[in-house]
């Protein structure tokens, strides 16, 4: 049960980011200051878990009288080819950070995440292109099952489309786009290397690509002292340090398929905190949207489980 509260617990953190970053520019922050601080936050953070992991392996292997060796097949030195792998690799969080959060200037955060988490059929979209194959009849279900609910779950359907920012719309479908890519991207950059190390190099990738586009001058103008400095820890502690921890705890032992289901307790979440503390309308329709949503990103892991369970019952038992 643990391993389940986990991931749990890690998706909620994601639910968190878009009210925090709404409270950031109520007071009047900018989006390089919010995301950098955020940034530079889980890049500490990250490294300070890889080097604390490396440290109690190593001396849990040698109060038991392991070799040096194990220790070193776990912790095997990267080369800068798979360093800067993993650092590309992380590059797409730094845009959907940018283009989420600038969408939230824009439109509801209630919307914005529901935009957000269109990447479930373009991910879909972009496996089907690149493979050159045709979704089946599950994949096509569960995107006219996600298409009807997101219609109801952003509004679109009571208020029209013409009542929202076309702006902010166009920016949380580039941020949906920039996960996608991150999730097919993130699971192929050095699957050999321990998670711990791999999310550190990665959010280090992404905090040079933010220092390139948005130069920290909030480090040297005091103003990281400010407010800025809180909305910053929170953020990256929720963002870019908890789910990933957690994420590595639990994935491994419930599986991926499991671990995508409960992921999606991302939107309720953003939902729900968007309704409660930023007081953003949320009608009863637009909740009954949310849940369409959540049936939709679930229907194709639950189906794959049921598949998998009806092959491992129909095997013969030999005795």
């Amino acid at each position: 049960m643990k391993y389940y509260l986990s991931v749990l617990a890690g998706a909620m953190s994601y639910g968190i980011l878009s009210t925090i970053v709404v409270l950031a520019y109520g007071e009047g922050y900018k989006l390089g200051e919010v995301v950098g601080t955020q940034l530079i936050t889980g890049f500490l953070l990250s490294w300070m878990l890889a080097l604390y992991t490396r440290f109690r392996t190593k001396r849990k292997s040698q109060a038991n009288g392991k070799t040096s060796g194990a220790v070193a097949q776990v912790f095997k030195r990267l080369t800068w080819k798979q360093r800067l792998l993993l650092m590309a690799a992380g590059t797409p969080t730094v845009i959907t950070g940018l283009v989420y959060y600038q969408s939230l200037r824009y439109i509801p955060a209630s919307l914005a995440i529901i935009l957000l988490f269109q990447f479930t059929w373009i991910s879909v979209l972009i496996q089907a292109i690149s493979k050159r194959q045709r979704p089946d009849k599950v994949t096509f279900l569960t995107l006219i099952i996600l298409f009807g609910g997101t219609l109801l779950a952003a509004g679109f359907l009571e208020q029209g489309l013409g009542e929202f920012n076309g702006l902010g719309i166009a920016l949380g479908l580039m941020a949906a786009v920039s996960y996608s890519l991150f999730v097919l991207f993130s699971g192929k950059a050095v699957p050999s290397a321990h998670p711990a190390f791999r999310s550190a190099w990665m959010v280090t990738g992404g905090l040079i690509l933010l220092c390139i586009l948005f130069p920290p001058t909030f480090l040297f103008n005091g103003l990281i002292w400010s407010q800025l400095l809180v909305f910053g820890l929170l953020l990256g502690f929720f963002g870019a340090f908890i789910p990933p921890v957690l994420f590595a705890i639990g994935v491994p032992h419930i599986g991926g398929d499991m671990a995508g289901i409960l992921g999606a307790v991302e939107l309720p979440i953003a939902v729900l905190l968007s309704s409660i503390v930023l007081h953003e309308h949320v009608s009863g329709l637009q909740w009954f949207g949310v849940i369409i949503v959540l049936i939709g990103v679930a229907l194709p892991e639950l189906y794959k489980l049921r598949m998998r369970r009806s092959r491992s019952r129909s095997k013969p038992i030999y005795s």
